[in-house]
């Protein structure tokens, strides 16, 4: 898959969503992890056993103001608005970061103003925000990660993927 994410929350308050998060983005090779106005730390977190936060950078921020991304890298706000994009018919930018509201509270509004893309999980009410990490993330590696479309009949014959991309030798051309 080309591209990268990151994961991120604006003000979580309890330590085992964020760290329930931050392994979930190390299960799908998040590139980097961060907190926006967090009332927690990382280091807090016990239901991360994966040690998330020694297999990826982890960046802090205590404002929003001072919130930063690359260069180049889109911001995803996944949060239930009426202007939301629902999940199944959002494109994921190649470089992104995702970022999720609070527990009892949405993304703040300085950070939705940020966003470059505001996304919904299509769903009657909100989810925690370790199965909306968990969905968001799957549906960015079904999107991007190569696979061959479903098969259209219940049960169908998988398709195969196709072989990886092998780099032979520089062509030399003779000059004449």
């Amino acid at each position: 898959m080309r591209g990268y994410f990151g994961v991120g929350v604006d003000g979580i308050s309890k330590p085992m969503n964020l760290g329930n998060l931050s392994r979930i983005a190390n299960a799908f090779d998040a590139s980097f992890f961060f907190s926006v106005n967090a009332l927690v730390k990382l280091s807090d977190a016990e239901s991360d056993t994966s040690r998330a936060q020694k297999a990826m950078p982890y960046y802090q921020f205590a404002t929003t103001d001072e919130f930063r991304l690359p260069t180049g890298c889109k911001l995803v706000a996944v949060e239930i608005t009426e202007d939301a994009v629902e999940l199944p018919r959002f494109r994921h930018p190649q470089r992104a970061a995702y970022v999720f509201g609070a527990e009892r509270l949405s993304i703040s509004k300085e950070m939705l103003k940020r966003a470059d893309y505001v996304v919904k999980i299509p769903m009657k009410f909100s989810i925690n925000v370790g199965m909306a990490g968990a969905i968001v993330l799957y549906d960015r590696l079904i999107s991007l990660g190569g696979y061959p479309p479903r098969p259209v009949m219940t049960g169908g014959k998988q398709a195969d993927l196709p072989p990886p991309h092998q780099w032979g030798a520089p062509l030399v051309r003779d000059k004449r």
